[in-house]
């Protein structure tokens, strides 16, 4: 409706209506925020996956790599509580990754699948079954020892050790990974 057509009367009823107010000075508006996402860092995840794969090289000779019963690893500063704990089996298990029957190239390609996943996923504490190389035409664990190499490699690993007899013994390793 326009001005014009507005009555005088209409008039007269509305300032009676909105008689001792006062006009405001500006619009009230609420503007609605969406809460954003938190950013991804895309490129930084696809950089440390390219890390993993790279640094699980290839020992120069197999004969270079340890072949002791258990195996055990830690970062300098790793609290030894922390490192006790999971010596014993007492930190939550997250995930696993069963080696069996895997050949070399496949183990650390599995390796390297399984470790990207578990950070994605913020793992805290993993399990790693090598096996005990009874199968193996030498008796002795052949993965064992390329495990064990290529996990030092991988900075997101902070320390590694053989399982409690419960959980595979020194035919599987549990693994603590760096958070975040």
């Amino acid at each position: 409706m326009s001005d014009d057509k507005i009555s005088d009367e209409d008039r007269a009823l509305f300032r009676q209506a909105v008689a001792g107010t006062r006009r405001l000075e500006a619009a009230p508006r609420i503007t609605a925020r969406k809460r954003r996402p938190p950013p991804r860092p895309l490129q930084r995840e696809r950089d440390e996956a390219q890390v993993i794969d790279d640094l699980l090289s290839e020992p120069v000779d197999p004969t270079d790599l340890e072949t002791g019963e258990e195996l055990l690893f830690a970062r300098s500063g790793l609290q030894h509580k922390l490192l006790r704990r999971l010596r014993r089996g007492e930190l939550a298990i997250e995930a696993e990754l069963d080696l069996h029957g895997l050949t070399r190239l496949e183990a650390r390609q599995a390796l390297s699948e399984f470790l990207h996943a578990c950070r994605a996923r913020r793992c805290r504490c993993v399990r790693i079954i090598h096996g005990k190389g009874r199968g193996s035409h030498q008796k002795r664990p052949i993965l064992k020892q390329y495990v064990d190499h290529w996990l030092r490699q991988v900075d997101a690993v902070l320390a590694y050790c053989s399982a409690i007899p419960a959980h595979g013994g020194t035919g599987a390793i549990y693994v603590l990974l760096r958070r975040g």
